[in-house]
């Protein structure tokens, strides 16, 4: 679908970002999705087919790259800090309702793995979002720290530390990969990590995977599914039945607080409902809810 380069000001810095055009725009205000990947995630790797196929539907489509990530600005590069983040996705709606064409009432935010965390803590505090779409969430930290082998976990955790000191010390961050092979040091590292993660690059890509370590200090005090009670719109709830990354046992529990969930249970792991067959299903429920509950023609 045809889209659009487009940079919007986050909390002294810039979002880089797509636009996405409805395919019979007809004029008239309509809806627009706001999209954001998870841990270490950036647009290129299979937002594009989720922002397609809405835009074919009918809807706008705003998706972007945190700051520090991809094309969006921050030094030092590849920092996940989940305050920013949240930040991100404030300047992010706040732009999208600014934007020709769009009903600022009928912001949808859509967000996957740990941005499916953050989309969650954000419509419990902005009630002007229509709707929620919340794919394989991160909703604990206690219960996907947990998820981590010990070893891995005490690895992780002292490169943290010494990143944390360094950092207060103006040094070079020290970096820690986003996944790999199981006994790996690294922030996933079940068997369907690796592979899941590879199968959303597009080829070719020279994408960094990799994050400052010092964000392993923070997975364990978020939270955001506590917050799915307060979400007064409706959400979506995208849950992978045997997800090694967000467990679904503690997704479910949190989703179950929603007083407008719908919770849609996906096969297979983390990273099956990217592509393929498990594609198609996921991405058929959301068009259906997205057409009960923000119509794009109406």
């Amino acid at each position: 679908m045809p889209r659009n380069d487009v940079t919007f000001p986050s909390a002294g810095g810039t979002c880089a970002g797509w636009l996405y055009e409805p395919a019979d725009a007809v004029g008239t205000p309509g809806p627009v999705i706001v999209m954001a990947h998870g841990l270490a995630g950036v647009k290129e790797m299979r937002l594009d087919a989720f922002a397609d196929r809405f835009a074919a539907a009918g809807y706008r489509c705003l998706v972007f790259d945190y700051r520090h990530f991809g094309a969006s600005s921050g030094e030092p590069r590849q920092l996940l800090d989940i305050g920013s983040q949240l930040d991100d996705w404030r300047a992010a709606i706040a732009y999208a309702r600014t934007l020709d064409d769009v009903d600022p009432e009928r912001v949808v935010i859509w967000g996957t793995s740990f941005g499916g965390g953050h989309v969650i803590h954000t419509a419990a505090r902005d009630h002007r979002i229509a709707a929620v779409i919340a794919q394989c969430p991160f909703t604990d930290g206690l219960a996907s720290s947990m998820a981590i082998p010990p070893v891995t976990s005490a690895t992780v955790t002292a490169l943290a530390v010494r990143d944390l000191i360094g950092a207060r010390l103006g040094r070079t961050p020290i970096m820690v990969p986003s996944y790999g092979a199981p006994g790996s040091t690294a922030l996933m590292t079940a068997p369907d990590s690796a592979p899941g993660v590879e199968a959303l690059m597009p080829p070719g890509a020279d994408i960094r995977s990799d994050v400052a370590a010092r964000f392993a200090l923070d997975i364990i005090r978020y939270f955001p599914g506590h917050d799915a009670g307060r979400v007064s719109c409706p959400i979506h709830f995208a849950v992978c039945e045997n997800d090694t990354v967000a467990p679904t046992r503690a997704t479910l529990r949190h989703a179950a607080k929603a007083p407008k969930g719908e919770i849609r249970i996906q096969r297979g792991g983390h990273f099956d409902i990217y592509v393929g067959d498990d594609f198609e299903t996921n991405v058929a429920q959301q068009l259906a809810f997205l057409a009960e509950h923000v119509p794009a023609g109406d």
